[in-house]
């Protein structure tokens, strides 16, 4: 038998339009076509399909799937080994990934231990849970995430006011870094990166100089984080982002 293109994208969940681009690249060619040149897929097409969805399930680029495929050997239970091994990695990651979002989740529910009135005080209009939803949705999973939320539910009102008044600090004297024109490459901008970094470290997690540097980056594309630094002052999010940058050249060289 074979079946239309329309027959097989329904049986594999898939587009007719992903049909015609694997057909395309030459990863899944069916083996007849009408005379009017419609695509007909038969079994062997339909187990080669299956075997694409496969490897695709597991994030393999289609380059790396077509090699897989026509590896020469023929032996069909090379592949089965070598699926069994990735599903097995598979299955082990996951776990892991669920054993972090539990810790993440357990952290979570501790939260900010600060009434309404007292988060008013100490944060004024700045909701330090905002995003907090969000937040957990990017970096739930991640070891940074949970230590993040385990400092935080031990905080008291006093270590709070304490992270505040330090962090108002620090942003009073870029803004002043800023009217004195000094470039993000300078020892003061490249200071004050330093003295950013170490806070976070000091309040929130260890925050390595790569991963700085990503924060760096997220301050500029995320609008929200461009227009929390630009209303200290205009341009403040790019300049933090290129001190930054520097500060880890600086400790890399």
């Amino acid at each position: 038998m074979s079946y239309s293109v329309g027959q097989v994208a329904g049986f594999a969940g898939v587009t007719v339009r992903t049909l015609h681009h694997y057909d395309e690249i030459g990863l899944l060619v069916p083996g007849d076509r009408t005379y009017a040149g419609h695509r007909r897929y038969d079994d062997t097409d339909l187990d080669r399909l299956q075997q694409i969805l496969f490897y695709r399930e597991l994030g393999f680029p289609l380059d790396e799937v077509a090699a897989l495929l026509d590896d020469p050997d023929p032996d069909p239970r090379a592949h089965l080994r070598r699926q069994h091994e990735l599903l097995t990695a598979r299955i082990e990651k996951l776990q892991k990934m669920a054993a972090a979002v539990e810790h993440a989740m357990e952290a979570r529910s501790m939260g900010i231990n600060l009434t309404p009135e007292e988060k008013f005080e100490v944060f004024g209009n700045n909701d330090p849970e905002q995003y907090a939803e969000e937040v957990e949705a990017r970096w739930g999973d991640t070891e940074a995430y949970a230590e993040s939320q385990r400092r935080a539910a031990s905080y008291t009102k006093e270590d709070w006011k304490r992270l505040q008044a330090e962090s108002d600090e620090w942003s009073r004297r870029y803004v002043a870094l800023l009217a004195d024109a000094e470039p993000p490459a300078g020892e003061r901008a490249m200071d004050l990166a330093e003295e950013h970094r170490r806070h976070i470290s000091t309040w929130f997690y260890e925050c390595g100089y790569e991963m700085h540097e990503c924060l760096g980056d997220m301050y500029v594309r995320d609008e929200r984080f461009r227009a929390f630094y630009d209303a200290m002052r205009p341009g403040l999010a790019e300049h933090l982002r290129d001190a930054i940058r520097g500060n880890t050249a600086r400790h890399r060289a």
